[in-house]
């Protein structure tokens, strides 16, 4: 094992999400921001929809190479690149926002970039985790990487909305590349340690082609790994679909108030949280399986009733109850994935997962922004058609439409989870999937 004076461990990893936590939320302030930007814009959910296309479909074509980078080179240099690359794209949009020539389309271009640093992000940090965390304690590390994605909404929204009016959209955007070179340097000062090589390591090794294909191989020759992607394949599409519509559905709901926005986000941010904090410090079922499944069951019935209401208190309720249970269902997937795969090898197949899970990611807001702005918006704003057969459902007036697409879409969302537990190599998936640590080192095979 190599020698290092800095922080590693539970301890560099504390120091690094220390560091992430408030890059994130400065990121989420962006994001709040120039969401209401758009909508004010055009009014329209098709185009805060593309801006997620535009997001997630180079992430999507790039991930599989994204893994075989992160296997071949160091991992902390990759974690580096990925903020780096998301970061140059948010100082293109503050340059274009202070000369006052921003425009939408310049946000699906920035888009494309955040999209291509992300592909390298979330398979660099997760390997990462895997080499500097014991097994025993990966529970509670993904519970604290729930936190990154969660805690920071409780503020953005609240902080975004108070200080656009004294800020303006460019200083908040100054905040944002402040706290990603803060990242980076953080990133400079602790030890990351590099994987051990395995036999199924050295079988991988290859061209870039033969690489980017393995991790594919490697899940499809495993019926419980590839059942649990599924699972997520599924719920992310149903999910993909009522995240589109949420906010323009609220917007109209309550006359473009973003107070009220700003407080259902970080309503939803609180219950994430608090489930964050639940995570971290208990660390999920014995049985992961069951924070997978049954979490993405009952996280989309909470969800499916925020479309049959437009009463403020409620939506609060509601998202908080549906997004506390993120932290079980990511953070138990992702301690099955990360203690049953090996370190070397995490990069590959963390993308494959990745592209098979989110590879529905640019329909979802094109099927959600398409149906929400052309046919179901329209047609529950009329006395026949659908508003007869669902008003009862269904509150009248703007945003009905998106009420009742976020409704039925969540139904296939607790649909998914459910079928899991008849699947038997999903259900069974701890049992049948061998632990890497008792995986043959490449040396001694």
């Amino acid at each position: 094992m190599q020698n290092t004076n800095r922080p590693t461990g539970m301890f560099g990893f504390t120091i690094v999400w220390l560091g992430q936590i408030v890059s994130v939320l400065a990121t989420n302030m962006s994001a709040f921001a120039l969401t209401i930007w758009v909508f004010q814009k055009t009014g329209s959910a098709t185009a805060l929809g593309l801006v997620q296309v535009f997001f997630i479909t180079p992430l999507l074509i790039i991930t599989p190479f994204a893994g075989v980078m992160v296997d071949r080179h160091n991992r902390k240099l990759m974690m580096m690149v990925s903020d780096s690359v998301a970061g140059i794209a948010t100082i293109a949009i503050l340059l274009l926002q202070a000369f006052g020539i921003l425009q939408v389309w310049h946000l699906y271009v920035a888009a494309i970039f955040q999209g291509l640093g992300n592909a390298f992000q979330w398979p660099a940090y997760s390997a990462a985790i895997s080499t500097m965390i014991p097994k025993e304690k990966l529970g509670r590390a993904n519970g604290m990487m729930s936190l990154i994605d969660m805690g920071p909404g409780i503020l953005a929204p609240m902080l975004a909305g108070a200080l656009l009016p004294i800020i303006g959209l460019t200083g908040i955007l100054s905040v944002d590349v402040t706290t990603f070179l803060l990242a980076i340097l953080v990133l400079l000062y602790i030890h990351i340690p590099q994987p051990r090589r395995t036999e199924e390591g050295a079988q991988a090794q290859g061209n870039i082609l033969k690489e980017a294909a393995f991790g594919f191989r490697y899940i499809f020759a495993r019926p419980s790994l590839l059942g649990l992607q599924l699972v997520f394949f599924f719920g992310n599409l149903c999910a993909g679909i009522a995240f589109t519509v949420l906010t323009p559905m609220i917007l109209l709901r309550t006359g473009n108030d973003s107070a009220s926005l700003g407080l259902v986000q970080s309503a939803g941010a609180i219950g994430g949280v608090l489930g964050g904090v639940a995570m971290s410090a208990w660390g999920g079922f014995k049985r992961r399986v069951h924070g997978v499944l049954a979490g993405w069951a009952i996280s989309s019935f909470f969800f499916a009733l925020m479309g049959l209401t437009k009463w403020i208190p409620l939506w609060v309720a509601l998202n908080a109850l549906s997004s506390i249970l993120i932290p079980l269902i990511n953070g138990s997937n992702q301690a099955i994935w990360q203690s049953k795969v090996a370190p070397d090898v995490q990069g590959r197949v963390f993308s494959a997962r990745t592209l098979i899970a989110w590879m529905t990611n640019p329909i979802s807001p094109l099927i959600g922004g398409t149906l929400a702005d052309y046919v179901l918006e329209p047609a529950m704003r009329t006395s026949s058609g659908l508003s007869s057969v669902f008003g009862w459902l269904v509150p009248a007036g703007p945003g009905a439409g998106m009420g009742l697409l976020i409704f039925f879409s969540c139904l296939g969302g607790i649909l998914a989870g459910l079928a899991g537990y008849f699947i038997y190599p999903i259900r069974h998936a701890e049992d049948i999937l061998p632990d890497h640590e008792q995986m043959v080192p490449a040396e001694a095979a």
